[in-house]
């Protein structure tokens, strides 16, 4: 046999993603060279790695067996790399984050300086909603979380990095222009969702509930992205977290509107398991983060201070 470790890595992605194409985005690759390199792969084999039905990707019993080897090889080559920076007094290792998906416009500005500084750290961070985040911590996948609501059922710590406030948001042809609204706004307007398990949609369903209002109609979908430009095309309106409609608000593509109640403020928050003994990189980040969070707050997001 004759792989390589981008072999291993291509499959290794394939296995989790259970597509070439989301694979192929996450690699930061084309979905043809990912094709390449997971069919030069499979020909050392002689059994089958995958079966494709209709269109979804399917692991076998052997190519769940190969992933876990696979797996293991590749910590192995990370090992080696880490060992090797040590004995050079260098840090190093793996931090692991697991982020809501509006985490994505916060957690990379308290990263970059970090990562720059540290040169033999690897970044692993997965962006996905709250109920996926949740069960990677609960089963110490992770070494921190980036949530806007605390777990009622994980014991954490946790360190506060900003407020989190969250709006209604229209596009720029919308019919509420003055005057604050009432919550019975919410009995005429087409609402838009995140899916089951966002941390978002669950916000704006205990707002709902505690002002008692009765929803005319939904829309669900899956991102805030798509969210974003449902509203934009006129689809409807939803309850945004403002730190994920900055450019849309300067473009005047997005329009808050000021009702009764909105908005809704929480805190972003850093958290990881209670016991959970932190690993060297880990802790350093978390260091890093007390020291550093005033100024990568005033630097990049002081301009929520003046909505």
């Amino acid at each position: 046999m004759n792989y390589t470790l981008h072999q291993l890595q291509v499959f290794l992605k394939i296995v989790e993603t259970k597509s070439i194409t989301k694979a192929a985005k996450e690699l930061f690759l084309s979905q043809p060279a990912v094709s390449i390199q997971f069919k030069n792969f499979q020909d050392q084999f002689e059994i089958s790695l995958i079966d494709v039905i209709g269109k979804q990707i399917h692991i076998t019993d052997f190519g769940n067996e190969i992933a876990k080897m696979a797996e293991r090889i590749i910590n192995e080559v990370y090992t080696i790399n880490y060992k090797t920076l040590a004995y050079k007094g260098i840090l190093s290792g793996r931090l692991k984050l697991a982020i809501v998906s509006t985490g994505k416009y916060i957690m990379p500005y308290f990263l970059s300086d970090f990562l720059k500084k540290n040169e033999g750290i690897d970044l692993s961070m997965d962006v996905t909603n709250k109920s996926k985040v949740l069960e990677s911590l609960e089963n110490n996948e992770v070494d921190f979380a980036l949530v806007s609501l605390l777990p009622y059922t994980i014991k954490v710590n946790e360190e506060i990095l900003m407020a989190n406030q969250l709006h209604l948001v229209g596009n720029r042809n919308h019919q509420f222009k003055e005057n604050i609204q009432k919550k019975s706004i919410f009995n005429e307007i087409p609402l838009i969702y995140r899916e089951l398990g966002s941390g978002t949609r669950l916000i704006m369903e205990s707002f709902f509930e505690s002002s008692k209002v009765n929803i005319r109609k939904k829309i669900e979908l899956t991102s805030n992205e798509a969210v974003k430009q449902a509203v934009i095309a006129g689809l409807g309106y939803s309850i945004m977290p403002l730190i994920g409609i900055h450019n849309e608000l300067v473009n005047g593509d997005l329009e808050i509107i000021k009702v009764d109640g909105l908005p809704i403020t929480s805190n972003w928050r850093l958290i990881w398991l209670k016991n959970k003994k932190l690993s060297p990189v880990a802790q350093s980040f978390l260091e890093y983060t007390r020291e550093n969070k005033t100024q990568i707050l005033e630097k990049h997001f002081s301009w929520l201070n003046d909505i």
